[in-house]
């Protein structure tokens, strides 16, 4: 039995364990990650220092534990997602405004899954009342990856396409009525983006949900998976309306107002470890570079020496960003999600 079957017998024995044993384990886990794993604090705190530049270092840094926290709970939540049985996880993640999808059944429907942390627990509770499809991203580890597309479709409702296929078959899906639960939020390089604000900064932003509603007539209803005290939430917000016009960069726009303002009621579970800044435009540097604290405001690391614009060690070229479009007949080009 090699290392990574063995750590999966034991994530499925933790994920036997009482929801508040686990919920404490997460906790901990979380302090060990908070000061433990440097880079993925550096990236959250970059992120929520060019987010929230007015928030005193001391609010920040207790939202990143807090956020540390979650994202562990989280973590060994999945396991429990793959292995406890239905009816108890049924009573775990509760869904409100759960009328607004019943109205659209059988209608093309994007389900706009922005990155909180509950989101799996979301799609996993969803998966068991209707049909519906999601995109997985293959992973290197492949026991790792054959477990996670098992887990993630492990109900008659689950469907997984693999993100490195495209979207043309997630085009098709659509058209046939059955909902997308997309995850558009991240930074997935300057090709099928455009840079709009998210929280005043700039930032490459996919715009594969606003293409995709043009080209299927998908109405896109959010919903936005939050974790509480006895397990998980999951929030549906009306479709909207108008969506997207002819002017996909305001489309675009508008999904990112959206998360703005629901990553506002609960900062602590968004994603902040995902490098969501790490793609600028043309002459602007890299935020993130080495590791040593870097003050995003300022270009100046914490050392007080100045930081180079940098993109993965090297100086960031002056390059014009490639708009591919997304069609139906041609070559897949994004289908990236989490």
């Amino acid at each position: 039995m090699n290392v990574s079957r063995i750590l999966l017998a034991v994530f499925r024995m933790l994920a036997a364990l009482p929801y508040s044993w686990l919920r404490r384990l997460g906790n901990l886990a979380g302090v060990v990650l908070y000061h433990g794993v440097r880079r993925r604090t550096h990236i959250a705190r970059v992120n929520l220092r060019l987010c929230f530049p007015q928030m005193p270092e001391h609010e920040r840094e207790a939202l990143i534990l807090a956020h540390c926290k979650f994202f562990a709970r989280s973590f060994l939540d999945r396991f429990m997602l793959w292995y406890r049985p239905e009816a108890y996880l049924r009573k775990l993640v509760q869904l409100e405004n759960v009328h607004l999808i019943d109205e659209l059944e059988g209608k093309p429907l994007i389900l706009l899954a922005p990155h909180f942390l509950g989101m799996d627990a979301g799609g996993t509770r969803l998966s068991m009342d209707r049909t519906m499809f999601t995109m997985f991203a293959n992973q290197k580890n492949k026991v790792f990856n054959e477990e996670m597309r098992k887990g993630r479709a492990r109900f008659s409702g689950a469907m997984v396409l693999s993100r490195q296929d495209g979207l043309r078959g997630a085009i098709r899906k659509i058209r046939e009525g059955v909902p997308f639960y997309f995850l558009p939020d991240m930074d997935l390089g300057a090709r099928d983006s455009v840079f709009v604000p998210f929280f005043g900064v700039p930032a490459a932003t996919v715009t594969s949900v606003a293409r995709l509603a043009q080209m299927t007539g998908a109405r896109v209803l959010p919903c936005v998976t939050l974790m509480t005290d006895t397990g998980y939430r999951t929030t549906f917000y009306p479709a909207w309306e108008n969506f997207p016009g002819d002017d996909l960069e305001a489309a675009t726009r508008r999904m990112n107002e959206f998360i703005e303002a629901r990553v506002l009621e609960a900062p602590a579970q968004y994603l902040w470890t995902h490098k969501r800044f790490k793609t600028r435009p043309p002459g602007e540097r890299d935020y993130y570079g080495r590791l040593r604290d870097v003050d995003p405001m300022t270009t100046t690391d914490l050392g007080g020496e100045p930081d180079p614009y940098r993109v993965d060690g090297q100086p960031m070229p002056d390059t014009e960003i490639e708009e591919v479009p997304l069609e139906d007949n041609g070559p897949a080009t994004e289908g990236r999600t989490a």
